[in-house]
C-alpha cells in the first residue's frame, strides 16, 4: 500500500472502511489502527483527515520503513505527516517488517529471526536522531515485540547521536526512550523483559500477541517468569491501555 498510486490510496481507503464497518457492527469489541499510503505525502494527510474526522479510528499503524527508497519513518520528508499527527495526539503504532536492505542476507536464516527487530530500532533511532520524537512530543508512539533491540542498547544509542543532531534532541535520548510504549508480543520472555523494565517506566507497557502469526501462548506462557506483581499484571494486561484508548474502557 506503500506505493504512491491512487490504487494504493484505494486499497488504504478500503481496509480503513473495514476496520470502521467492524467497530460499528460490533460494538465496544474492536478497536482499529488506520493504515496510510505513506509515500504518498498529500494522500497520507488526507487519510488521516478521514480516518479520525469521519471514520473515528483509533490510531495508525506504520511500517518502519518505506521499501526500495529506503527512507526510515525520521526522515525529513515525512514531517508534514508526523506534524499533522502530533497534532492530533495520535497513537501510532509501529510494527515489524524486512527492510528492503536486507532481506535474505544468510539464505536459510529467516529474517523474522532478527531482522524484523532490528529494523524497528532502526525506525525508533530514525525518529530520534532526526527530531521527531523531540518535536512532536505528543505523539503517542507504540513499538512492538518489547521495543526489539532499543532497551539492550539505549546507551549506546545515547551515546552515538552524532553531535549535529544534539540540538535535535534537547532533552536526551533516555527521556525520549522512556516516554515511548512497548507492547510485549512474542517478545515476554524474563530477558526481554528484563531489559524493557530497566528502561520504560510500567505505565509504557502494554499486552500484546502478535495473533495469528504466533501462538497467544507464546506471550502469556512466558510472563510468570517475569515475576510481576498482580498490580503490574493488571497495567500491562488493560489499564495502560484504557488511558490510551479510552473509548474501549469497560
Amino acid at each position: 500500500m506503500w506505493t504512491g498510486t491512487e490504487k494504493a490510496r484505494a486499497a488504504v481507503r478500503a481496509n480503513n472502511e473495514y476496520g470502521a464497518k467492524l467497530i460499528k457492527d460490533y460494538p465496544g469489541r474492536f478497536g482499529f489502527y488506520a493504515s496510510l499510503p505513506f509515500i504518498d505525502i498529500d494522500g497520507t494527510l488526507k487519510e488521516i483527515e478521514y480516518a479520525y474526522d469521519t471514520l473515528k479510528l483509533d490510531g495508525i499503524a506504520l511500517w518502519p520503513d518505506t521499501g526500495e527508497d529506503r527512507k526510515w519513518l525520521g526522515n525529513k520528508t515525512f514531517a508534514p505527516i508526523f506534524d499533522e499527527l502530533n497534532r492530533r495526539k495520535a497513537v501510532v503504532f509501529i510494527h515489524a517488517n524486512t527492510p528492503a536492505c536486507c532481506a535474505n542476507l544468510d539464505p536459510g536464516v529467516p529474517d523474522t529471526m532478527s531482522e524484523y527487530d532490528f529494523n524497528i530500532t532502526r525506525a525508533v533511532t530514525s525518529l530520534l536522531v532526526n527530531g521527531t520524537l523531540s518535536r512532536c512530543p505528543d505523539i503517542r508512539f507504540i513499538i512492538a515485540h518489547s521495543g526489539a533491540t532499543i532497551p539492550m542498547i539505549a546507551g549506546r544509542i545515547r551515546d552515538r547521536v552524532p553531535k549535529e543532531a544534539q540540538a535535535r534532541i534537547p532533552n536526551g535520548t533516555y527521556y525520549e526512550l522512556k516516554k515511548l510504549y512497548y507492547e510485549i508480543a512474542h517478545a515476554s520472555f524474563p530477558w526481554s523483559m528484563a531489559a524493557l523494565l530497566k528502561l520504560a517506566p510500567m505505565t509504557q507497557i502494554l499486552f500484546g500477541t502478535d495473533y495469528p502469526i504466533e501462538k497467544i501462548e507464546g506471550t502469556i506462557d512466558e510472563l510468570p517468569a517475569t515475576k510481576l506483581s498482580a498490580a503490574d499484571l493488571r497495567a500491562i494486561n488493560r489499564e495502560n491501555a484504557e488511558r490510551l484508548f479510552p473509548r474501549l474502557k469497560s
